[in-house]
């Protein structure tokens, strides 16, 4: 999991640095190709199977996590790498909103008075990590990276779906992988395909390679140990993407913004934990897909 972190956060410096050659779009297309082709060669390696027999599942997932998957990309080109990184990792949060909101929807009496908190802590955590955001007229990135994290988010509970139906991980990600290509070549069709520099590919296929080893990681690391102290690992990819911004791009460093980070990871943490002691196996499920 701190390998895995890590790889994330450098996957975000490697797609900061391709947007300033390539759209959206296209550094998607990309990622979905490499990402393909890595996973079906791996489950090939492993004497597994691509074929599903819940197509329509597949479809649904990816289309939310490709959707989601592109507005963080946006929002990594216009905002500073640990904003745009701690944005998307509110999922955890909205998580608790989702339960939230679907308690009041079902009628009940009660409601997790814990849970609640965390939401609030989580977007009292926003509040502040936008705040000097705003004042330099990025806004609307930042509402962008704040959909990524919620849409995020639902991806995550249709992957839960995905694996009470049985299907494995390898699945999941190649056909997720499959529909980033697909949005990809839509996008391509319709703003045009960028020319190649050798630096510009070198930055495509490292977006490809990292994201695509580091979820692999994720996975191995949640299917073998504590789904708790996973969740907190994982948040030091905050850590990374701070430093790589600082160290790389000259990202300003703010004490309201650092605290705004600091109560996104302790609200997704509460809420991580919140779960996991409601449906330990349901949670562990969903994050090992993440």
């Amino acid at each position: 999991m701190l390998l895995a972190s890590l790889l994330f956060a450098t996957m975000g410096v490697c797609v900061k640095l391709a947007s300033a050659h390539y759209s959206v779009g296209e550094i998607v297309f990309y990622r979905g190709l490499i990402g393909a082709v890595m996973i079906a060669g791996v489950s090939r390696w492993h004497g597994g199977t691509l074929r599903t027999r819940v197509p329509a599942m597949h479809f649904w997932r990816s289309l939310t996590g490709v959707i989601s998957l592109v507005l963080w990309f946006y929002a990594i080109a216009h905002l500073p790498l640990a904003t745009a990184i701690t944005l998307n990792y509110m999922s955890s949060v909205w998580m608790a909103l989702f339960l939230i909101g679907g308690a009041v929807m079902l009628g009940s009496s009660r409601v997790d008075g814990k849970l609640v908190g965390t939401v609030l802590l989580g977007f009292v955590g926003v509040a502040l990590v936008l705040r000097p955001t705003i004042e330099h007229d990025q806004l609307w990135p930042g509402l962008v990276g704040l959909l990524s994290g919620m849409l995020a988010a639902m991806a995550y509970l249709q992957v839960t779906a995905l694996g009470r139906a049985g299907e494995n991980e390898y699945r999941v990600v190649f056909y997720f992988s499959i529909g980033g290509v697909a949005a990809g070549l839509l996008t391509m069709l319709w703003s045009g395909v960028s020319s190649h520099s050798a630096s510009g590919v070198l930055w495509l296929a490292a977006v490809g390679v990292l994201a695509t080893v580091a979820q692999l990681m994720m996975t191995r690391a949640y299917a073998t140990g504590k789904t708790l102290v996973n969740a907190s690992l994982q948040y030091l990819g905050i850590a990374w993407a701070f430093l790589y911004g600082v160290l790389l791009f000259d990202d300003p460093v703010t004490l309201m913004a650092a605290g705004g980070m600091v109560l996104i990871v302790a609200a997704g943490l509460a809420a991580t934990l919140l779960r996991s002691h409601a449906a330990p196996a349901d949670a562990s499920r969903n994050l090992s897909e993440s």
